[in-house]
């Protein structure tokens, strides 16, 4: 099991990190907000410790990108915040648990167990503001209305929804799309154009896919 500690204070994310490893997981630790999201997009990790007050931000925006990007992560809050609004907003943004500082690190431990035991969300489902994909059954909703989509523009949507935010290339748009040799370059820009069209007839108002000139696109909230 590999787990991330996003941690600030060197001494707590030491001490969890040693014991945590003595328990046989593998431990990856972020000090800051910028290198959690790196390690997100670029490691598998089983379950996140997750600190609030960070040195450049809160915690819940790495939750909340956790969660628009689809991912079903486990998510334990670990914040010397003890306001009970700071409790209900990490459990509202989809965190598994929630433990204050101070803590014991026997308690946490169990916690992170019975969090590891608890099957997670089926991947078949993709959120991202008020899009929802049902994989499985190859459905779109916007505000629980079903957008009537082709073949091609439901996997290209798929596409872009896998990494949120992200510049998604032309190149690689070619390359897990274009499996039977039916895409060209030129009929892209056609694909996302009708992809954006159907979104906005369907009512979707807070999201949107963006050209970047001479690279690919990026869906992204507004």
């Amino acid at each position: 099991m590999h787990l991330l500690i996003v941690e600030d204070d060197p001494i707590i994310a030491r001490g969890l990190q040693v014991f945590l490893e003595s328990a046989n997981f593998k431990v990856s630790h972020a000090s800051t907000l910028k290198l959690a999201f790196e390690l997100f997009e670029t490691e598998k990790f089983n379950l996140a410790v997750l600190d609030l007050g960070l040195t450049d931000g809160s915690g819940l925006t790495f939750l909340a990108h956790v969660r628009d990007s689809g991912s079903s992560l486990p998510i334990t809050i670990l914040t010397a915040k003890t306001d009970e609004d700071s409790v209900v907003e990490g459990l509202q943004k989809g965190a598994n648990d929630y433990m204050k500082k101070p803590f014991s690190n026997r308690e946490l431990h169990a916690r992170i167990n019975s969090v590891l035991r608890v099957p997670p969300p089926s991947e078949n489902t993709i959120n991202f503001g008020e899009l929802q994909i049902l994989k499985d059954q190859r459905i779109v909703k916007i505000k629980d209305k079903i957008v009537e989509l082709n073949r091609r523009e439901f996997d290209l949507l798929c596409l872009l929804c896998y990494k949120p935010d992200t510049i998604l290339t032309r190149e690689r748009i070619l390359t897990v799309l274009d499996k039977e040799g039916e895409i060209f370059d030129r009929t892209i820009d056609s694909h996302i154009s009708h992809l954006r069209s159907k979104l906005r007839q369907a009512g979707a108002e807070r999201i949107k896919i963006s050209s970047v000139y001479g690279v690919g696109y990026r869906l992204e909230k507004v």
